[in-house]
C-alpha cells in the first residue's frame, strides 16, 4: 500500500499517522528511538506491508504486471491500490478527501521535527503537487508515476502501466475492494495487540 493507505489505516491518532507516513525510512530496531504513538505507527506500517505481500489477492493483482516491471510491479501495485482507495474515499471515510489531505499536510509541517530526514526531504513535494488528492484521477495517477520514473532513473518506465491499468481495470478495482476489507480488520486487530501491549 502506498502513503494514502498507510494514513487511513492508522485512524484518527495523529503521531501514530506521523510514524506510519515516515516507516519506510526507519530501519530495523531505530523505531524505539521514537514516542510510543510513533514506534507503534512504524510496527503497524510493517505489519501492513508484510500482510499485503503475503496476501493472495495482492499477489495476483501484482502477477499481471510482473513480466513487464519486475521488482517495481509491487511499487507500482501500491500506487494502483492507493487510486481506487481515493477514487472510492467516500466509502471508507466522512471526510472529503481534499479536506482529509489538508488535515494531514497540516499534521506533517507541525511535526515537522518528528519526521526521518528522508520524510522531511519529500514533504514540501507531496504537498505542493497534492499527492494524496492526485491519486484519484488517472491524470493524476499518471502523473505520480512519472515522478516515480524520476526517481528510479527511468528504470523501467512505470508510466506505462497506465496501459495495464485500464486494460485490467475492473478486476484491479474488484480486487482491492476484496483485499482492502480484510486488510483494515488485520488493522484493527494489529492496533488492539499493539494497544494491549503498550
Amino acid at each position: 500500500m502506498n502513503f494514502l493507505a498507510h494514513i487511513y489505516l492508522s485512524g484518527d491518532q495523529e503521531l501514530l499517522k506521523i510514524g506510519n507516513f515516515m516507516a519506510d525510512s526507519v530501519r530495523g530496531s531505530q523505531y524505539k528511538s521514537y514516542p510510543e504513538a510513533i514506534q507503534k505507527g512504524i510496527l503497524l506500517h510493517r505489519f501492513i506491508d508484510s500482510f499485503t505481500d503475503a496476501h493472495p489477492i495482492y499477489r495476483q493483482s501484482k502477477h499481471r504486471l510482473h513480466e513487464k516491471y519486475g521488482h517495481y510491479s509491487g511499487v507500482i501495485m501500491d500506487i494502483f491500490y492507493d487510486h481506487f482507495l481515493a477514487k472510492n474515499w467516500s466509502k471508507y471515510h466522512a471526510t472529503p478527501l481534499e479536506s482529509y489531505a489538508e488535515e494531514f499536510y497540516i499534521l506533517l509541517k507541525e511535526k515537522h521535527s518528528w519526521l526521518t530526514e528522508r520524510a522531511q526531504h519529500m514533504v514540501p513535494f507531496m504537498i505542493a503537487r497534492n499527492w494524496l488528492v492526485s491519486y484519484a484521477s488517472l491524470d493524476g495517477l499518471e502523473k505520480i508515476l512519472f515522478q516515480m520514473d524520476r526517481r528510479t532513473q527511468q528504470r523501467v518506465s512505470m508510466h506505462e502501466a497506465m496501459v495495464e491499468l485500464q486494460t485490467y481495470y475492473s478486476e484491479f478495482e474488484n480486487e482491492f475492494f476484496e483485499f482492502f476489507k480484510e486488510l483494515e480488520e488485520g488493522c484493527q486487530q494489529k492496533l488492539i495487540e499493539l494497544n494491549t501491549h503498550s
